[in-house]
């Protein structure tokens, strides 16, 4: 016997899906969700099902009157690069993408390493090269450190 959880839809917003399993949490932190900014629906699934994913789980984000800048969408890209976004107007797709890492990262994160120029009060604002798409890996153009563990260093 299938388990199936039925989550009812939205009528206008975004739907974040096939994100990285485990990433969900890290998706509502860039999109600034917690207790005190939100005052729409937010649904969040973790480890899903999910038949298109190599690791047959998925996770997914529904945020009820909201879309999503492209800056958003790009960090969004630095943890989950099989993501999809899809905008809902009035019950129906009116939008729906695969998110895109390009090949090069300007001001989404901060370099890992204390001693980098970009960390030293100067008015530079960090940049990546990439590295790998998936999994992403960025070198940071001024110090050229691999940066790590890309979630804990988003801006």
């Amino acid at each position: 016997m299938v388990d199936e959880i039925k989550v009812a839809r939205i009528r206008n917003g975004t739907v974040i899906d096939h994100i990285s399993p485990g990433q969900g949490l890290n998706v509502l932190k860039i999109l600034g969700v917690n207790e005190n900014t939100i005052s729409s629906t937010v649904i969040v699934g973790m480890h899903v099902s999910s038949n298109k994913m190599a690791s047959k789980l998925k996770d997914i984000v529904k945020i009820e009157d909201r879309e999503l800048d492209q800056s958003t969408v790009d960090k969004i890209a630095l943890i989950s690069p099989d993501a999809t976004i899809v905008i809902i107007r009035d019950y129906y797709v009116a939008k729906k993408f695969k998110v895109e890492i390009g090949d090069h990262v300007t001001g989404l994160a901060r370099c890992s390493n204390p001693n980098c120029i970009t960390n030293k009060g100067e008015p530079i604002c960090p940049e990546f090269d990439v590295i790998s798409r998936n999994p992403p890996v960025l070198r940071c153009s001024y110090c050229e450190r691999i940066l790590s563990n890309i979630s804990d260093n988003l801006l």
